[in-house]
């Protein structure tokens, strides 16, 4: 089944996700590899593709898992978790309708 994982950033997290993004990006790219990654990506914290010094003020991610508590357990071993950029996750059961 698909899960959406919602991030919230914390606060002055940039440096941070800056830091940890290359293996972030690698477990997505794993996802992606096995065809189980719908989309994934962050929230600017201002309107504009690249926000700059802005940073962003969290992430979607829509995979796929076998139940809710994989999908917990990917999103709570994630580099953005371990590394403090995340400050707040939750994970949802999510039903692709369109397109």
């Amino acid at each position: 089944m698909w899960y959406a994982i919602v991030a919230e950033d914390a606060p002055n997290s940039l440096d941070k996700r800056l830091s940890a993004r290359p293996e972030h990006l690698a477990r997505l790219q794993d996802l992606q590899n096995t065809g189980r990654l719908l989309l994934a990506g962050p929230f600017p914290a201002i309107d504009s593709p690249d926000p700059g010094p802005a940073g962003y003020s969290g992430s979607l991610i829509v995979a796929e898992f076998s139940n809710i508590e994989e999908a917990k357990q990917w999103a709570n071993s994630d580099p953005f978790v371990i590394n403090g950029v995340y400050n707040q996750v939750s994970v949802k059961p999510f039903r692709k309708t369109l397109p």
